[in-house]
């Protein structure tokens, strides 16, 4: 178990949060118009605890991607706070929240992101050259998380080699190669079949023994394996907090 989820802090918390956007003449709305403000997310409030598997769901537009990335550190809220593994995140420069997530945060993208030039195992090292890890504990590391995922035969593959489902089981295993606190994966098994997509499933559920994973999905398959459902219409959240 991390040492984040033993000190009795949230994973992350979002207090009043809004994220809205603003497109101007070279935006959405074409030369001759003024600026506009499109309100991503309005005032959602939230708190997900270590060892909790958590689903974010919602109609396309409503703010699920919006909602991972502010959770992940990978955007700042326009107004309200965003507080990760204890620190909030608007605070930061860009370089100290790519720190903050290379320290705590893995990501499971729906289509991938593998590289295609590198094999499995490769891939999976990719975070731990960002830390400074050796050579040789990337590789071991690597092969240990391919294995945990049933891909040990795979693990010389590239991507192109690979099924759907053996591709997004490397995805999780890069994601996880930094041992990160918390987990965020969107619509992770989108692009797999009902069976394939269980099993990964059955991964994220694995993996949320011991740290907080966030899954935004259309998919009911996925949500019903959640310890629970945060709803998102228009950007709000519209169910009472849990």
């Amino acid at each position: 178990m991390s040492p984040q989820s033993e000190s009795g802090t949230p994973a992350v918390t979002c207090q009043n949060v809004s994220r809205e956007y603003v497109r101007g003449q070279t935006g959405w709305f074409g030369r001759g118009h003024p600026h506009q403000t499109v309100t991503a997310l309005d005032d959602v409030s939230l708190q997900i605890e270590y060892g909790e598997f958590v689903g974010i769901s919602g109609p396309s537009g409503s703010g699920k991607s919006t909602l991972l990335h502010l959770l992940a550190a990978l955007d700042i809220p326009s107004s309200g706070r965003v507080t990760l593994a204890g620190t909030d995140t608007a605070g930061l420069s860009q370089q100290a929240r790519t720190r903050l997530r290379l320290a705590h945060v893995g990501i499971v993208f729906q289509r991938f992101h593998l590289l295609p030039a590198l094999s499995a195992r490769a891939n999976v090292a990719v975070p731990l050259i960002e830390q400074g890890v050796s050579r040789g504990t990337r590789r071991e590391r690597a092969e240990q998380l391919l294995a945990d995922l049933g891909l040990q035969d795979r693990s010389t593959h590239k991507p192109q080699a690979l099924s759907g489902g053996e591709q997004q089981r490397v995805a999780i295993a890069r994601a996880l190669a930094t041992d990160p606190d918390i987990l965020v994966a969107d619509e992770p098994t989108g692009e797999l079949d009902t069976t394939t997509g269980a099993r990964v499933l059955d991964a994220f559920e694995q993996i949320a023994a011991n740290r907080a994973v966030v899954l935004a999905s259309h998919d009911t398959q996925a949500l019903d394996r959640t310890d629970r459902v945060i709803e998102l219409v228009d950007g709000r959240r519209v169910q009472a907090p849990q």
